[in-house]
């Protein structure tokens, strides 16, 4: 039997404060929702939490605060299977906190608290540089500070190890120093910000991904949500089917699908199936309320890949 792919998180570990509303307060408003949920999540966790449940060995590098949610978040990846050793608290730190508006569409609005994120250095990179040398693959996201995000891809790239780049969220980058990822998946609106153009459609998403492999990039991912993803890359582009599902809750699918493609390219799957794959894993996790909590295990996963694939 083959061992399990190492995928190694750099990454960001939040505590997201989810309120469910269909009015949003103007300002001096005082408005009642529908219901409030606390989980864990930012970016890296999710990401981290996704691989782990695809079956993945899981190592994340992170930094939380010195309050409730710190110790509580690393008990929770521990409990999940993730790595912690590289998981440490930040004295007189807050540890990062997300507050999510879900309306009765699915679709979320969110605010970020770095916080204990801030502080993730490039020493600490440094540090877990054995368990990077050791991976199949390394993945990243922007919620820590740039100098860490740059240094990290170099420590994969020195050591030829797959690094894929979330540019979540959207903010300007120096390309010359993020181009040499594997793999760059943007959503729509972090693909504006790192191209400077327009992407509303489809259409624009394929020539945004054309426009970034030109400047170097190996192969970019630009997902649209219920419209699916474009893969561009030197062979040229190619559309990736959305997997159609009644939504409840979108937060965290684009981790979702990220962490589990980590996983399936890991497992020496094709890049297609890859991709296929990771779009329904991602496309289960909006059937559910959360981010973490609603991902599907690798079980539940393979069930509905053969039902799908039976029509």
């Amino acid at each position: 039997m083959a061992s399990p792919p190492r995928i190694v998180v750099v990454g960001s570990a939040n505590v997201d404060l989810t309120t469910f509303v269909d009015t949003f307060p103007r300002p001096g408003e005082t408005v009642f929702a529908d219901r409030f949920d606390l989980g864990f999540g930012g970016k890296g966790a999710n990401q981290a939490v996704a691989a782990r449940l695809c079956g993945a060995e899981v190592e994340m590098v992170a930094r939380v605060g010195d309050d409730l949610f710190g110790p509580a978040t690393r008990e929770h990846l521990r409990t999940l299977g993730v790595g912690v050793a590289h998981v440490q608290q930040v004295p007189e730190v807050s540890s990062g906190v997300a507050p999510i508006f879900v309306d009765s569409s699915g679709q979320n609005r969110i605010l970020v608290v770095p916080g204990a994120n801030g502080h993730l250095r490039p020493d600490d990179v440094d540090l877990a540089e054995e368990l990077i040398r050791g991976a199949d693959a390394l993945v990243l996201q922007l919620e820590i500070p740039l100098e860490t995000v740059y240094h990290a891809i170099a420590v994969a790239k020195r050591h030829g190890v797959r690094c894929i780049l979330n540019p979540a969220p959207g903010q300007p980058l120096d390309l010359a120093k993020v181009s040499a990822v594997d793999y760059f998946i943007p959503n729509e609106t972090e693909a504006e910000v790192v191209a400077g153009r327009p992407v509303k459609t489809v259409a624009d998403a394929e020539a945004c991904g054309r426009a970034l492999v030109a400047k170097g990039f190996a192969a970019v991912i630009v997902t649209l949500g219920e419209q699916g993803a474009v893969l561009a890359s030197g062979e040229g582009v190619v559309r990736i089917e959305p997997f159609p599902v009644v939504a409840k809750d979108t937060s965290g699918a684009g981790d979702a699908f990220i962490g589990s493609l980590a996983v399936f390219l890991a497992e020496g799957r094709p890049e297609a199936d890859a991709l296929a794959r990771a779009s329904l894993f991602a496309a289960l996790s909006t059937t559910e309320v959360g981010t973490q909590k609603a991902f599907a295990s690798r079980q539940a996963f393979e069930d509905a890949w053969t039902r799908r694939a039976s029509g």
